[in-house]
């Protein structure tokens, strides 16, 4: 009986998961590695799949549309971590008890509820050179209003900006959750001992906010590297493929009327998986690492 009772509660937490590892393997492995098959073919999607081995990989080491898609990405990462210190600000602006807080919450929150595909329609308006904010502002000052999403040197950065508002607003939220959870104890062991203002935040609170610090860099991180309906809304890569990241790059060789060539696209698809497994693998790591020392 006792034997019994042993293996029935270490089979149970196996029977809740089950599903849940069914969804995971149908949805998200299977599809990974049918992907990486699929990249070593020409298909249309439609016809006979020829086998082209590595050709399609050194077809993308050639191409220097996958390099304009690769170099976005990593200002899509560099930029898109401006969110977690702001982030940071925003919510230490937040955690006040003054009347009218909830009221301020809630618009800074407004932005993460929001569709993406709301916030680039949005923004689109406001870089319209012609009736947009940005081009009355301009005009106010006298000044010619620039085209942001028409030009190569600045439409990537106005993308990644419109990106940073619901991102920003996500931080808060993460933060605005560590604020609360903070020991009241040991910021009056703070005070007695002398700490306000900057050494307060930097020995007592931010060291108590590093698992809210953590999950924003990740999902900040992952974020960045799929960024793919705000190019859609706002450009569809343009112009001239200037905007392209290699999520959007991928859609556009496989998916779209320029394209099906499903094998190429998912060449791409595999090297984007590779560049995310990377830091996903040192998050998993990272986190590994706390455990074990808690």
């Amino acid at each position: 009986m006792k034997k019994y009772r042993q293996n029935q509660q270490c089979s149970a937490p196996w029977v809740f998961l089950a599903p849940a590892l069914l969804f995971f393997t149908i949805y998200v492995i299977f599809p990974i590695f049918r992907s990486i098959w699929i990249s070593f073919y020409e298909w249309d999607g439609i016809g006979q799949a020829t086998w082209v081995g590595l050709a399609n990989y050194v077809e993308l080491l050639d191409d220097d549309r996958f390099y304009t898609s690769l170099k976005n990405n990593i200002i899509w990462l560099v930029c898109f971590m401006l969110a977690v210190p702001a982030g940071l600000l925003v919510a230490l602006f937040l955690n006040q008890t003054i009347w009218g807080m909830r009221f301020y919450k809630s618009m800074f929150f407004f932005p993460f509820v929001i569709s993406q595909v709301v916030v680039g329609l949005i923004f689109s308006w406001f870089y319209n050179p012609n009736f947009g904010i940005v081009g009355k502002v301009w005009e106010y000052f006298g000044a010619v209003p620039p085209s942001i999403l028409g030009d190569e040197r600045f439409v990537t950065y106005g993308i990644i900006f419109a990106g940073l508002w619901p991102q920003v607003a996500y931080c808060m939220i993460l933060y605005l959750t560590g604020l609360n959870n903070i020991s009241s104890d040991q910021i009056e062991a703070g005070r007695l001992d002398g700490a306000k203002g900057w050494r307060m935040l930097r020995y007592v609170v931010l060291p108590q906010l590093w698992p809210a610090t953590f999950l924003a860099i990740v999902v900040t991180v992952i974020g960045a590297l799929r960024s793919f309906d705000m190019i859609a809304t706002m450009t569809r890569g343009g112009p001239w493929g200037s905007s392209n990241v290699l999520s959007f790059f991928m859609y556009e060789t496989a998916l779209s009327e320029y394209g099906f060539r499903m094998g190429y696209g998912s060449a791409i698809a595999v090297v984007l998986f590779m560049i995310m497994l990377v830091f996903i693998g040192y998050f998993l790591w990272v986190m590994y690492q706390d455990e074990r020392r808690t």
